[in-house]
């Protein structure tokens, strides 16, 4: 008798991975309001928490596609357990710098910019354990996506009591044990032998290409796949132009005009709209799934044309909740399309080309969001965010190696 879906999916080795992976998130939301915090404690600005954060993103950024190959090469499981032991490391430290007072900027961006290199030793093999774990990959991944969203959800707030009641070193201590946790979950879970070419390597009985190779082999797959580049170039523009620009406008519109409280009732509508999403995402298995989730993305544009508008609070919120349904209901679609339609011997390469492509132009659309406010003003690019939101999901549509690319099992 066939098991129940939910049997299959909730094996042993997909749960250890779900607490893996949501432990984990948890940690990660709270680390931006420790920081914040922390920084802003010991007379630091928000130039130094910036310079921070872009310690994380360059090193991640700039390394990821490297992790891709290191993790086809070797142990993509046995990488991860690295990549959160060194982080169990790192925010140990940083706890203590912040217990002891002795915060110095150069020393909080090391800590940061060795984050950045764990996390993209990390990454890659996100996307290969996935289908490892779960038979129905689609279904893994919206639980997964829900999960993260709902720590999302739950991290800041735990981080400000804390913050409150300890300081910003209690988060960080939070923050290492999260990291402790998911590499015990990753040290128990067992995965099948790996790739046959994988396997002859190691017994020597084939030859071990080089590392070069392996790089430039990851990038013609990549270019091969008109689906996969397409997407990605076109994001590289949605980065530049929306996503960069939206979080720090919007909250550059919110605060002053209406307060933090305001503020939060947005930020917990985008959260609340990528649980729904995930949850959405369970259920709802369009035939082409890119096809599916450009469609759905077309929601994302009310979030900036909602504050660019200067609507009242509760219709943003209310927008917001849409956006946030539509970019979680996308992201499912997209990894579950990469996971199934991607061979697992190149899958961990690809990965990190396609986060390498898509993480890299957020810091510039970030960086760009002042300028083009003070040029422009900040309204007048929210509303143009919300046009070009528009025209990428056009842009999609419109190529048919990404409109017409079928589902594939798992």
């Amino acid at each position: 008798m066939p098991a129940a879906p939910r049997d299959r999916l909730w094996s042993r080795g997909f749960a250890l991975y779900f607490t893996a992976r949501s432990v984990a998130m948890l940690g990660d939301s709270m680390l931006p309001v420790a920081l914040s915090a922390g920084l802003l404690q010991h007379g630091y600005g928000a130039g130094d928490i910036g310079y921070a954060m872009a310690s994380f993103t360059a090193c991640f950024a700039g390394l990821v596609v490297f992790g891709g190959v290191f993790a086809d090469r070797f142990s993509a499981r046995g990488l991860m357990i690295g990549a959160d032991l060194v982080r169990v490391g790192t925010q140990t430290l940083a706890a203590g710098l912040f217990f002891s007072g002795h915060v110095v900027l150069w020393q909080i961006c090391l800590i940061g910019a060795v984050n950045g290199a764990a996390g993209a030793m990390f990454q890659p093999g996100v996307a290969s354990t996935v289908p490892q774990v779960a038979r129905d990959v689609q279904e893994a991944n919206g639980v997964v996506r829900t999960a993260e969203s709902l720590m999302a959800l739950a991290g800041p707030a735990l981080a400000g009591v804390l913050v409150a009641f300890t300081s910003a070193g209690g988060v960080f201590a939070v923050h290492a044990g999260t990291y402790a946790v998911s590499a015990a979950c990753l040290l128990l879970l067992r995965l099948p032998a790996r790739s046959v070419r994988a396997g002859r390597e190691a017994e020597g009985t084939a030859p071990r290409s080089s590392f070069r190779a392996d790089l430039a082999e990851g990038w013609r797959e990549f270019r091969a796949r008109t689906w996969m580049w397409s997407v990605i170039v076109i994001w590289m523009g949605f980065m530049i132009l929306v996503m960069g620009p939206v979080t720090p406008l919007a909250a550059g519109e919110i605060l002053p005009a209406h307060g933090p409280q305001a503020y939060g009732l947005v930020s917990s509508a985008l959260g609340a709209g990528t649980a729904l999403g995930g949850l959405l995402a369970i259920r709802v298995r369009p035939a082409r799934p890119l096809r599916g989730g450009a469609v759905a993305l077309f929601g994302f544009a009310l979030y900036p044309a909602a504050v660019g508008a200067g609507l009242p609070v509760p219709v943003i919120a209310a927008a917001v909740l849409v956006a946030g349904t539509a970019w979680a209901f996308w992201s499912v679609m997209w990894a579950t399309s990469v996971q199934t339609q991607v061979p697992g011997e190149i899958l961990n390469r690809i990965h990190a080309y396609e986060v390498a492509g898509s993480v890299a132009m957020l810091p510039v659309g970030q960086a760009l969001a002042g300028p083009a406010a003070d040029f422009f003003g900040a309204r007048p690019v929210l509303l143009a965010g919300g046009a070009v939101t528009l025209l990428v999901c056009v842009a999609l549509l419109a190529v048919p190696a990404v409109r017409d690319l079928g589902r594939k099992s798992g």
